[in-house]
């Protein structure tokens, strides 16, 4: 099982921004495609952000325009970039190892971080 440190969630004010960060202890991270998923509870993870071993990225709609997924692969660490946070982003959020089209995710999922957006 893959190690990993998903932090930075927290609540917010609508409007609000956070920084997300996943950092992985594992060999061959640059290689990894990686995604930040969020799941509201009853309802099915969503992948809300993605990026390629070489820094392409792809939004859902309802996030794009507002979030940034970037990478540090010195530090094996992923980021997602939050802002103009709006009522419906909360949720847990969790990043994890993707591959294919459509991106599935492979790694076991970790413990997340919170984000509840409210005023």
């Amino acid at each position: 099982q893959v190690q990993r440190v998903e932090s930075g969630g927290g609540l917010v004010q609508p409007g609000g921004s956070l920084r997300l960060s996943c950092a992985a202890s594992v060999i061959g991270f640059r290689v990894m495609a990686m995604g930040w998923y969020r799941q509201v509870p009853g309802n099915q993870r969503e992948l809300a952000a993605s990026i390629t071993n070489g820094g392409v990225t792809n939004y859902a709609d309802s996030v794009k325009g507002r979030f940034t997924i970037s990478r540090d692969n010195a530090k094996n660490t992923v980021y997602l970039q939050m802002t103009s946070l709006k009522p419906e982003d909360t949720a847990v959020y969790y990043c994890n190892r993707i591959i294919g089209v459509p991106a599935q995710p492979i790694w076991d999922w970790g413990q997340g971080t919170q984000v509840t957006v409210s005023s």
